[in-house]
């Protein structure tokens, strides 16, 4: 089983034309997250694509290589590229480009993504957002396999016999299909024989099987190797010396994010004993101690059976320094741990 973080680079907006200071301390703060990472001997670092003030990364591949440089063994992936607004032939050149920098440890986690701010910014049509999607992720992998493309599509210019460059260090680059709770996605993963990351940001872990148990059934259906499969899990996590001080540190950052995006889409309004509830054993929110994180991984592990989970990072106002001590308890006492717990039995000796 394979661990990993993942952040949005949240910020505090600098709200002028230059001078940026908030976005480049934000994104030196993220250079440092990964290079905190690969030291820890974690296995993935992931950032995600979003267009809004209020985010530090549009363009993961960017902040990757840069952190690809300081790095020596982490693997790098999107979290997500949001491959509906999103050209595959640039997609798939910035991601060879840094699997060439950082010596073939680039992939890709292709999506519709969580927010719709770059429909209107790249010309692109919301009422095409499934279509869409579908004919670029053919696209993508069509590259992805092929020097040489000849394609055709709805929504972007055809491709008649075209060279697709640079290629990457890698035979071809991982792409993982990532969805919050989406059946028909999770359908097409699985029939593609795609890597599938499943992102639980709400409800209950146990509610999810029915996504993995419908992965692996059209996997199966298509004849493909089910034990073969990756599937990734993805929460938000924060580690603290003890349980209270994570719950006391992280509600207010996690309560004033789940409002502020609540706010624009209508939700009701969170409060501190519906967080307290998502923190339980059985929640999806993995707050709390390095002991108690553990016990959760391993309960999620006996239900989904997950090759790889990232840990969604949050920052908010808090300090670097605790963001950092949470990783390090992450790397050092939580990933050993569930290690240890998951690890298939040694054959008995005859």
């Amino acid at each position: 089983m394979q661990f990993g973080i993942s952040t949005f680079g949240e910020m505090v907006p600098d709200h002028k034309a230059g001078n940026a200071e908030n976005a480049h301390r934000r994104v030196q703060d993220l250079l440092q997250e990964a290079k905190l990472a690969d030291e820890l001997k974690l296995d993935v670092f992931a950032l995600g694509e979003h267009h809004r003030p209020d985010y530090v990364v549009s363009s993961p591949e960017m902040i990757l290589a840069g952190a690809a440089t300081i790095t020596k063994n982490i693997r790098f992936i999107s979290a997500v590229t949001v491959l509906s607004s999103a050209d595959p032939v640039r997609v798939f050149q910035n991601f060879a480009t840094l699997d060439l920098i950082s010596n073939g440890r680039a992939e890709i986690m292709a999506g519709r993504g969580s927010f719709v701010e770059s429909f209107p910014l790249f010309g692109y049509n919301l009422g095409d957002y499934d279509e869409l999607f579908v004919e670029k992720l053919d696209l993508l992998l069509n590259i992805n396999g092929h020097e040489s493309v000849t394609w055709k599509g709805a929504h972007r210019a055809s491709i008649n016999n075209f060279g697709i460059y640079p290629r990457p260090l890698q035979k071809q680059i991982p792409i993982w299909i990532a969805v919050g709770g989406t059946p028909a996605s999770v359908i097409r993963a699985g029939s593609l024989n795609l890597p599938l990351t499943i992102a639980i940001l709400g409800g209950s872990p146990v509610q999810f099987t029915q996504l993995t148990n419908l992965y692996r059934k059209a996997a199966q259906q298509a004849e493909h190797d089910v034990s073969k499969l990756q599937l990734c899990i993805n929460e938000h996590l924060y580690i603290a010396d003890t349980s209270e001080q994570a719950r006391d540190e992280f509600w207010g950052i996690y309560g004033r994010m789940m409002n502020k995006i609540g706010q624009e889409r209508g939700w009701s309004p969170m409060n501190k004993q519906q967080f307290e509830y998502l923190c339980q054993p059985e929640g999806p929110l993995l707050v709390g101690s390095a002991k108690e994180v553990a016990d959760k991984l391993i309960y999620q592990y006996n239900l989904f059976h997950n090759t790889r989970f990232l840990a969604q990072i949050i920052h908010g106002d808090l300090p670097q320094k605790k963001i950092l001590h949470s990783i390090e308890l992450f790397g050092k006492e939580v990933a050993p741990a569930v290690k240890a717990a998951v690890k298939p039995p040694a054959p008995k000796e005859e």
